[in-house]
């Protein structure tokens, strides 16, 4: 099946989102990666319920929902019924991490969880269960286009091990700086899913961009 690519629209052109999202129909992408942020847990806002409401209505694909906001715990069921298909929280924001997981999963989305590139990999070994997808970032979160931190790589290799080790059916996916040479790396490492969001928005052949990121291989 090859690796599964979610583009991330916030490096997309907000004046033509619609014909954006045509492009990412038509794309091979699986996913589409959506960026809530709050101003408060990173410093940036983004956008929030009723634009994740108008991109349901106009994707073909899983929408991929993550939440870069304090207290994640208190909106799950609003973003379930805007469309979320998976929800993403972070580790470093949940206070009680487990029910939160649980809960997202209660309202029928796939629980995601993400670590910060200070966040080790052992927090997550007594909920590793728990998660369907495990979000490595490769960045700061709060900005796009920032360089990527080649640590990721080897936090992508002790995830895969904790993975493994658990028995657990989580998926890694990671998120920042990627693009051909360093997705390469990741999938080398065991990520199983690669949000790109100015390497595919910013190409002039996005989706021949959003192939090239599928087709690579372990």
């Amino acid at each position: 099946m090859g690796t599964i690519v979610s583009p991330s629209l916030l490096a997309a052109d907000f004046m033509n989102l619609g014909k954006e999202m045509e492009m990412v129909n038509r794309s091979e992408a699986e996913w589409v990666h959506l960026d809530i942020m709050d101003g408060v847990f990173v410093p940036n806002i983004s956008y929030g319920l009723p634009v994740v409401e108008q991109i349901k209505k106009a994707s073909r694909k899983v929408l991929d929902v993550h939440l870069m906001i304090v207290q994640p715990e208190r909106y799950v069921e609003a973003f379930r019924k805007a469309g979320a298909d998976i929800l993403t929280v972070h580790a470093e924001a949940s206070a009680h991490l487990h029910r939160t997981l649980q809960q997202i999963k209660a309202c029928g989305m796939k629980a995601g969880v993400a670590l910060n590139p200070h966040t080790p990999v052992g927090t997550l070994e007594d909920i590793i269960g728990e998660a369907d997808v495990v979000l490595v970032m490769s960045v700061n979160p709060g900005f796009g286009g920032q360089s990527f931190i080649a640590h990721a790589v080897e936090k992508v290799r002790k995830l895969k091990r904790l993975i493994e080790e658990a028995g657990s059916g989580a998926l890694i996916e990671v998120d920042g700086g990627v693009n051909t040479e360093t997705g390469r790396l990741l999938v080398e490492a065991g990520a199983d899913a690669l949000v790109a969001g100015s390497f595919v928005f910013r190409s002039e052949h996005p989706e021949e961009t959003i192939r090239e990121l599928k087709e690579l291989k372990a």
